[in-house]
């Protein structure tokens, strides 16, 4: 499974995330196509080589024209929608801005849709965001089943996010003096579990450092599917993004580590290793529809998982008088409720949500490609006692191994299943 670790010890940045992703080996070809299809206006990416505390890193340029629009959420999303980016990478880039917006609007004490963007809306954030997006799809970190690599049928992509620092002091925006970390941040962080701290070298980072910005923080937080040190992985390549500043007291620099996850063996004589279930506290978000036009069913469907829920499906149920209609349910994390809530009553008619508790258990998952008569086919792993109980290929290499080999999709796919489940 591709995993990466995100090393955001002295803080994150849009750019500077941006930044650590070019230099792993991101398309900058690939990123400057996405941001130009989204972008109304002209903006310019580079990525130059610099130094930070005698750290060689990549620095990510962004540059755009001046301009005096304020655009809210629903513009955002507009922009990234017609922009042709792909499933993946628009559905994380439009969950970002969701929960950009879900902060600010907690912070500011205004719905969502009343929310207008300063820093967050401007257009070297909205080319940070898609930016982050398209590098990250090209580097396979948002494989899966096209509603990125989060999606509750599967996974062959995994990101940790290690310790936030955030800074300390105060810091100006488009509000005036504001303490840091300063509120967005902060609401965002909000019931999410991960861990942070004031920064590096604090005594030397000097007054009104902000190390974490908003955007940074939204990135990292959509990004991350836990929080921790760094996993068990065999390292393929490791990037280091520049912030703009270089201050005396450490490096300004995120970093980030990808390659393939490894699994530990169990000690000699240890016996076979208990089932490593992945545990998880969720919500099940869920509203009844009897009168929406069944054109905007996965429209709708694609809202909630661009704000947050890991799954969502709509069930067919007879209501009263025996009217025909639909459940709509969404699983999603806690930190995730409101933006899921907002989508829901925003692209379903239903006049109210509910909500209840649910616990996931997951069960260890990889992938690995085998070779069928020289076709390669992805096959997604999960364990149970130490042995595979299910292979499952992927559904598009299976159709062109078979169309390319001249033979049935089900003869493709039983033996790229048999080949799998072999020891490697």
């Amino acid at each position: 499974m591709r995993t990466m670790w995100v090393d955001a010890s002295n803080g994150a940045a849009g750019d500077m995330l941006l930044g650590a992703l070019l230099d792993a080996g991101a398309s900058l070809d690939a990123v400057r196509a996405a941001v130009a299809a989204v972008t109304p206006e002209p903006v310019t990416i580079d990525v130059s080589r610099t130094r930070r505390h005698g750290l060689g890193c990549a620095r990510a340029l962004v540059e755009v024209s001046d301009s005096a629009t304020h655009r809210g959420l629903g513009d955002v999303l507009d922009l990234v929608r017609a922009g042709g980016l792909g499933a993946e990478v628009e559905a994380f880039a439009a969950a970002v801005f969701t929960r950009l917006a879900v902060a600010e609007a907690g912070v500011h004490g205004t719905t969502v849709d009343d929310v207008h963007f300063h820093e967050v809306g401007a257009l070297d954030a909205l080319a940070d965001v898609v930016g982050c997006a398209a590098a990250l799809g090209d580097l396979g970190l948002l494989a899966g089943t096209g509603d990125g690599a989060r999606d509750a049928s599967g996974v062959s992509a995994t990101v940790v996010v290690g310790t936030i620092a955030l800074g300390s002091g105060r810091a100006r925006s488009a509000h005036g003096s504001i303490p840091v970390p300063v509120p967005a941040v902060l609401a965002l962080l909000e019931g999410t579990g991960a861990p942070v701290v004031a920064g590096p070298g604090d005594a030397t980072t000097g007054p009104g450092r902000e190390l974490c910005t908003p955007t940074g923080a939204a990135l990292l937080l959509t990004l991350a599917d836990r929080f921790g040190p760094v996993p068990a992985l065999a390292v393929k390549t490791v990037g280091v993004g520049a912030g703009a500043a270089d201050p005396a007291g450490a490096a300004n620099v995120l970093r980030v580590v990808v390659g393939e996850a490894v699994e530990p063996h169990p000690a000699h004589g240890a016996g076979p290793a208990a089932p490593a279930w992945r545990e998880e506290d969720l919500l099940l978000v869920e509203a009844t529809v009897d009168d929406l036009d069944p054109r905007l069913w996965p429209g709708a469907l694609d809202a909630l998982h661009a704000a947050g829920s890991l799954d969502a499906w709509a069930a067919p149920v007879l209501m009263r008088h025996g009217r025909p209609g639909h459940v709509v349910t969404a699983l999603a994390p806690p930190d995730a409720l409101a933006a899921v809530r907002a989508a829901m009553v925003t692209h379903t008619t239903t006049l109210g949500v509910r909500a209840h508790a649910a616990v996931r258990w997951a069960l260890p998952r990889s992938s690995r490609v085998v070779d069928v008569d020289g076709r390669p086919v992805s096959v997604k792993l999960a364990r149970w006692d130490g042995r595979v109980v299910t292979a499952q290929p992927e559904h598009a290499d299976v159709a062109a191994a078979a169309l390319a080999l001249g033979v049935p999709e089900r003869e493709v796919l039983e033996r790229a299943q048999a080949l799998a489940r072999r020891d490697p």
